[in-house]
């Protein structure tokens, strides 16, 4: 026996021995281990005397604990989780096992409950199940955007490898912006690195300019976002600043206060390239700005033409949780 109890102390996890009773004020603590006081912050004097009940509170499952009692009834071990609270208020949640222990004539005469905190499991399957959720959303939502791309960059194109080269960096930007996103743990990605996704390569000699504070997007904005800066950078590599030797694009950013809530105001200006002309034909890029940005983001977009070059101005609400 005292090698029993000297095994039941140094385990880490929590052991209680209660009565057999089950209808109150029973089942009555008559044994707890150091493992549940350092589970609990109650101390064992604290316990003994006591029912398990009062490490429950009002975040307690109750029909978790209507079947733990119905296999106890049937003289059943039993397996569960449940929510429970500390001495100081905190809740847990715990996983137990209690099996009945029976006198020589086979009634019960106690019942052992080993108890393990599970809190962080818990925790990490909430994560896990949240996370699957989110994937599944946005691949719906990604198969529909490229859906969408497909078919506008069918119908602004006037070849075949028009066509091809439109689409395949169309898709190439949806996808680094899904890597930017799934990288992140908060499943978000920062405005400053959507835009060097896009223009990094084109920095040498000073010709991109980024001003902004440290902003983070979710994937509902990452994304149309970040398809306008792809259009933009085509467009300037096309016909504005980027296909002109010394031209320069600068784009500016910052959070705004509004009656309605934050705004991303941003502004994306080229300089020095060829005096911009307005096109014979609406483009994917402008639908894109015009109708896309707009309805997926509820963005203003103004288009403007300056003496040496395009300007971009863009705001966009932003929930509380999105001025992040």
């Amino acid at each position: 026996m005292a090698l029993l109890r000297a095994a039941v102390e140094a385990t880490g996890e929590a052991i209680l021995i209660t009565t057999a009773d089950l209808d109150e004020p029973g089942p009555v603590i008559v044994y707890a281990n150091p493992a549940f006081t350092r589970l609990t912050g109650y101390a064992a004097e604290e316990a003994v005397g006591r029912s398990p009940r009062f490490l429950q509170g009002p975040g307690t499952d109750r029909a978790v604990l209507d079947r733990t009692r119905a296999f106890l009834m049937a003289g059943e071990a039993f397996r569960g989780e449940a929510l429970n609270y500390r001495a100081d208020g905190s809740t847990y949640w715990v996983e137990w096992l209690i099996t009945p222990v029976r006198a020589g004539d086979g009634r019960i005469a106690h019942w052992v409950a080993a108890q393990r905190d599970v809190t962080e499991r818990r925790a990490y399957e909430g994560r896990q199940a949240l996370l699957v959720r989110e994937l599944h959303h946005r691949v719906k939502n990604t198969l529909a955007t490229v859906q969408a791309v497909l078919n506008a960059t069918m119908r602004s194109s006037v070849s075949m490898p028009e066509f091809m080269n439109a689409f395949t960096g169309r898709i190439m930007s949806l996808a680094r912006t899904h890597a930017l996103i799934t990288e992140d743990q908060a499943q978000v990605a920062s405005f400053e690195g959507l835009l060097r996704a896009e223009l990094d390569p084109y920095r040498e000699g000073g010709r991109i300019s980024l001003e902004g504070p440290n902003l983070r997007l979710p994937s509902d904005l990452a994304v149309p976002v970040s398809m306008a800066l792809h259009e933009l950078t085509t467009n300037a590599l096309r016909h504005g600043a980027l296909g002109h030797p010394g031209g320069r694009v600068a784009v500016t950013w910052a959070v705004e206060d509004a009656p309605d809530g934050p705004h991303l105001a941003w502004t994306w200006n080229e300089h020095d390239g060829p005096p911009p002309s307005l096109p014979t034909r609406e483009g994917f890029g402008m639908r894109l700005l015009n109708k896309i940005l707009t309805a997926q983001t509820a963005a203003e977009v103004g288009v403007d033409s300056d003496a040496d070059g395009l300007r971009i101005s863009v705001r966009i609400p932003l929930t509380r949780d999105r001025a992040g």
